[in-house]
């Protein structure tokens, strides 16, 4: 008598129950070492940190219930909370644009095919890999300082250079100007983008007689939007979390001039020992950073372009 469908597919149930524990059993083991770090680094301590927002703890006695008061001090009576995120929103939109747009400049001269191209974009990646390091910041800090090579070289043409870290008006731009040199991440990540374009598109409207300059508004910006929306979200991210550069170079000085949020979080918890406080700045900085997130993934629909027509 010729099988069913019905009890064929029983028997590949039965079998799919034989085979499928062995390929869950080696997976839950390869996923085992992620999961622990998923929990232990980052799902318990935010679980912890929530908690401790609602909390006055100073790391050497137990956690006492607080409820909103750490909150409730920070948006109505901590005056230094008003000034760090006031530091950072210049620091960001001081940084984020020349960032990109340096970036996007060195990926567009690197995407061409001349010998040894791979070594050029090697080396312009490098200050990536270095710019975030404390031996970069104090070299940074010397350079800017008031008797650095900054200074030395305005000397050389009769220009008395100020001392840049000490005065409020251009500390926190020298700080900038060391994040637009972390390029590299962001650079690699435009030539990826730029490398996906079909040369086609090029060739067609050169035949029509648009010019370079059309040519990179009329179809590099469109067809990049992707990327450039994506390295967009992270370089405000990181803006917003941009702790050792401050820390190194100028400590939140001159008169809280570089007082970054992330900074200020820092010497609340490890200074002051207001570990609970910190907590909640902590969670302000997670819901500020989600809101202008998803306030950029709002506006993106009316810039960014996708080549299947979705936007």
């Amino acid at each position: 008598m010729a099988t069913t469908h019905t009890e064929i597919t029983i028997k590949k149930s039965k079998l799919r129950k034989r085979v499928a524990p062995k390929y869950d059993k080696a997976a839950a083991l390869f996923l085992l070492p992620w999961l622990i770090g998923l929990v232990g680094l980052t799902i318990g301590p935010m679980i912890a940190s929530f908690y401790l927002s609602f909390t006055h703890f100073n790391l050497l006695q137990d956690p006492k219930w607080a409820g909103l008061s750490n909150y409730k001090q920070i948006l109505t009576a901590d005056e230094y909370f008003t000034t760090s995120l006031r530091v950072t929103a210049i620091y960001v939109v001081s940084s984020v644009p020349f960032r990109l747009a340096f970036a996007l400049f060195v990926a567009l001269l690197l995407n061409r095919k001349i010998k040894g191209i791979g070594i050029y974009r090697a080396a312009y990646y490098i200050p990536s890999l270095m710019g975030g390091s404390i031996a970069i910041s104090i070299m940074w800090r010397n350079i800017f300082g008031e008797t650095g090579l900054v200074n030395k070289a305005l000397h050389v043409f009769g220009i008395h250079g100020s001392a840049w870290l000490g005065d409020p008006h251009y500390a926190l731009y020298v700080i900038s100007l060391l994040s637009v040199w972390q390029f590299g991440s962001t650079m690699v990540i435009f030539l990826a983008g730029l490398q996906q374009i079909p040369e086609s598109y090029y060739d067609a409207s050169a035949i029509d007689g648009a010019s370079k300059l059309q040519q990179f508004f009329k179809i590099t910006i469109p067809m990049l939007s992707p990327v450039i929306f994506f390295n967009l979200i992270m370089a405000v991210i990181e803006g917003f979390m941009q702790f050792t550069q401050a820390f190194v170079i100028t400590n939140g000085g001159p008169i809280n001039s570089t007082l970054l949020f992330a900074l200020y979080l820092y010497q609340k918890a490890f200074t002051d020992f207001q570990m609970g406080y910190a907590s909640a700045l902590a969670w302000l900085l997670l819901i500020l950073v989600g809101i202008l997130t998803a306030l950029l993934f709002i506006t993106s629909k009316f810039w960014v372009h996708y080549e299947s027509g979705e936007e």
